[in-house]
């Protein structure tokens, strides 16, 4: 997690004050009189954002839209790993980011439980699920989708529930050419460091007994905690380690 010492709250025109205030008690970073150096969540008219090195990230699930409709749900890869016969399925993203593989489950039925240990991140994923609330078309899938701040080793034996899957997505180890990618990721990563403790990760998500653990991983990169999974699913730039407990 980032030490929240290169990050400041800047309040912009249509901001609300006491929006700004209530985030920065509860991240613990301060309001600056102007955007910080480093890094800056902008309270705006439009939300919450963050900003740094020339880039702006927001999150917006209505771009997720297109993947979703018109038949094309059925097609996400995620979707197809996570198919269930189960009438109300649980699913839980131990590490989800900024929520968009945990959509395409809520899209496809599933009641998704994401953890975020990242403070500022789960921010901004929590302003994305509240816009999205408001939204006609999106509102019943993020309705299925409910946000746990903090650590999900700590946090996932609480939940008291036995999933169908759980997911897993730490963070990969930056690329040596970062102009290839997005600039969520770039701002992200600023943020969150990779995973250093994939084997507490593996044996907490384990320790729920969910039908299969599927992981997200490198092209190239190792299994996660060494384990070897009992199928894998290729795609252009990532695979799925899926393993069947």
């Amino acid at each position: 997690m980032n030490d929240m010492k290169n990050i400041t709250i800047y309040i912009d025109d249509g901001g609300d004050r006491d929006t700004a205030l209530t985030l920065s008690r509860h991240i613990g970073i301060p309001i600056a009189d102007r955007m910080g150096d480093e890094l800056t969540l902008v309270v705006d008219g439009s939300g919450l954002s963050l900003v740094g090195g020339g880039m702006r990230y927001q999150g917006d699930f209505s771009r997720m839209l297109s993947r979703v409709t018109k038949g094309r749900l059925h097609h996400e890869m995620i979707v197809k790993l996570a198919k269930t016969k189960t009438e109300h399925p649980v699913a839980v993203d131990a590490a989800a980011g900024m929520g968009e593989d945990s959509f395409l489950l809520a899209a496809a039925g599933y009641e998704v439980y994401l953890f975020e240990r990242d403070r500022v991140i789960a921010a901004l994923l929590g302003d994305a699920l509240h816009r999205a609330e408001e939204d006609e078309q999106l509102r019943g899938i993020v309705g299925r989708m409910h946000l746990m701040e903090g650590d999900s080793i700590e946090l996932m034996p609480q939940l008291g529930i036995t999933p169908e899957i759980i997911y897993l997505d730490p963070m990969f180890p930056p690329r040596k050419k970062s102009g290839l990618i997005h600039k969520k990721l770039q701002l992200i990563q600023k943020l969150e460091q990779p995973c250093a403790d994939e084997r507490e990760l593996f044996a907490a998500a384990a320790a729920l007994h969910p039908k299969k653990i599927i992981i997200k991983r490198p092209l190239n990169g190792a299994p996660l905690a060494d384990r070897k999974p009992s199928y894998t699913v290729k795609g252009k730039a990532i695979r799925y380690d899926v393993v069947v407990l």
